[in-house]
């Protein structure tokens, strides 16, 4: 398995990174975990831009799907002819939130460019198997476990604490977790602090740790810095857009 961060800037793009999005490959297979504004272009640098075959977005926040309009665009009136239709598994109403971003239609939307279906507790995505569960933000929102050929990778998408992320990394091999925030500057239910990122690491015995979701106003060092404290032995990295994981 082969994970590329496009995106990991948090709540929106920031100079050096678009926001959330995840590139998965295994198997001559491609899925995309998220995809928030500004990452269409970052992705077209690591990956053919028709060559992606399913999307799973954990919330409807625009940092983590807007860039869906784009992607729209670029498939349904490709000069070479419309690209056929892929699946994406969304929350509920993510048609209509993706029709009524691009001022279209609610019927047929965006739908026969994307099969939106609703997320499931397991799906199947070529080699890929996806565990999905609910996680503690400010709308509905999921976090990922993704499987295949014996790798896991994790990812915590948008959530404050909760127990669920020790279930999901429990022992991957890559875990990618939200850390938004300081230390005591960090508002209940929202997001997690690179701290508690580490934590959740440490409790679920995750193999390798990925601090992502880095808000722009934030300094990423103290980030790094704070998640050390924390009692995890395993390697921390700081996402950054363009890093390359090979499981």
């Amino acid at each position: 398995m082969r994970v590329t961060v496009i995106g990991c800037s948090g709540s929106f793009p920031g100079p050096d990174s678009p926001a959330s999005c995840y590139l998965f490959e295994d198997e001559g297979y491609s899925l995309l975990l998220d995809f928030g504004n500004g990452a269409l272009g970052a992705l077209q640098r690591h990956h053919d831009l028709y060559g992606i075959d399913a999307i799973a977005i954990s919330h409807l926040h625009a940092d983590h799907c807007m860039d869906l309009c784009g992607y729209y665009v670029a498939r349904k009136y490709c000069p070479a002819g419309e690209k056929p239709r892929i699946p994406v598994y969304a929350p509920p109403a993510a048609d209509k939130r993706m029709a009524e971003a691009y001022d279209l239609p609610i019927n047929p939307g965006m739908t026969d460019t994307f099969d939106f279906t609703p997320l499931a507790p397991t799906l199947h995505a070529g080699p890929f198997e996806i565990t999905v569960r609910p996680v503690n933000h400010v709308i509905e929102s999921y976090g990922f476990r993704i499987t295949s050929n014996g790798k896991s990778v994790a990812y915590s998408g948008d959530t404050g604490r909760t127990d669920v992320l020790v279930d999901l990394a429990r022992d991957v091999d890559l875990f990618l977790c939200e850390a938004s925030f300081l230390d005591g500057d960090n508002p209940p239910d929202l997001h997690l602090s690179a701290r508690e990122a580490a934590e959740y690491a440490a409790r679920a015995g995750a193999g390798r740790l990925v601090l992502t979701h880095l808000v722009p106003w934030n300094d990423s060092e103290r980030s790094m810095v704070e998640a050390k404290d924390a009692d995890y032995s395993g390697p921390i990295d700081l996402a950054r857009s363009g890093a390359v994981y090979r499981l």
